[in-house]
């Protein structure tokens, strides 16, 4: 069914902050220039708009897909010329969010094609969406746009279905053909991310990204750890978080997190790598699926 008006216009507003905050991020991005710096600005512009980050920017370089963010004390961490940078930036407006995603080259050159190959698939899937859409066409026009460049989609990573306060809401947008995906409704808000790779088209990896999602309340050994539980229930809500906004909270966020990660009252999110070491890109929307097709947020 519809949305009404003044959800939509918190998404659009949420989709207009994340969109300037994504450009401005890209353009950060350089050789030499510190990850953190750079994840710290663009919340800092995220806030200064009016918004709330959605998830802590997501930077994911060369063979990273997704979920990586800088620690708190990560201040050497800087770009290389080569890197393929996957900038992830999300902003929520009262928990409506825009969600969206770009890939930059820094120097070279090399994996312009593989970059145009999202782009195009991404253009592609969005053009299709419309009430009564089967999510499997969707998945094939991405699928086969990226394999008409000679690359691979990554199969086992979807774009997602957005409510408030939910950044992955139940539905899956295939990256490729896949049967059962289900279909589009209208007033469905969707976060279409397509990726493509050199590599065997598939991710995984279980290393820490630093970046946190609250489970339920359970009790914590230490008291650091217990005062920390209580300030992530009132400040993140169910929405991902990074170790380093946990510092203004907490002096020693490392070791809390990982007492509350020990007691299930919190997990982490693992840092996503190609299987097959592969260059990856990422392009990403966020639409809402209205009667006359997709209107894009971001």
């Amino acid at each position: 069914m519809p949305l009404p008006e003044e959800v939509i216009q918190k998404y659009r507003l949420a989709g207009q902050i994340a969109r300037e905050a994504r450009d401005y991020g890209a353009g950060l991005v350089r050789e030499g220039a510190s990850l953190l710096e750079v994840a710290n600005t663009i919340e800092a512009l995220i806030i200064s708009r009016g918004g709330r980050p959605a998830f802590p920017v997501n930077i994911a370089i060369n063979d990273v897909a997704a979920h990586f963010t800088p620690r708190h004390d990560e201040v050497g961490l800087t770009f290389q010329r080569g890197d393929v940078v996957k900038l992830d930036v999300g902003v929520h407006v009262d928990g409506y969010i825009g969600d969206t995603a770009t890939t930059i080259e820094i120097g070279a050159g090399s994996w312009s094609d593989m970059k145009g190959a999202v782009d195009e698939a991404l253009r592609a899937a969005i053009e299709l969406l419309r009430p009564g859409v089967d999510l499997s066409l969707v998945g094939r026009a991405i699928e086969t746009t990226i394999r008409s460049r000679g690359y691979k989609p990554i199969e086992n990573l979807t774009g997602h279905s957005l409510e408030r306060f939910v950044l992955h809401a139940g539905i899956s947008v295939p990256n490729v053909q896949e049967k059962g995906a289900g279909s589009v409704r209208e007033g469905d808000v969707l976060a279409v991310e397509p990726f493509a790779t050199n590599g065997m088209g598939r991710v995984d990896g279980k290393k820490n990204s630093s970046i946190y999602r609250y489970i339920r309340h359970r009790f914590a050994r230490t008291s650091g750890a217990r005062q920390l539980l209580k300030d992530i229930e009132l400040n993140f809500s169910r929405l991902p978080f990074s170790e380093r906004w946990c510092v203004r909270y907490c002096d020693d966020p490392v070791s809390s997190l990982e007492a509350l990660v020990r007691s299930g009252a919190v997990s982490f999110y693992p840092t996503l790598r190609e299987v097959d070491d592969g260059i990856v890109t990422q392009a990403e929307h966020t639409v809402v699926v209205a009667d006359g097709g997709a209107v894009v947020t971001t």
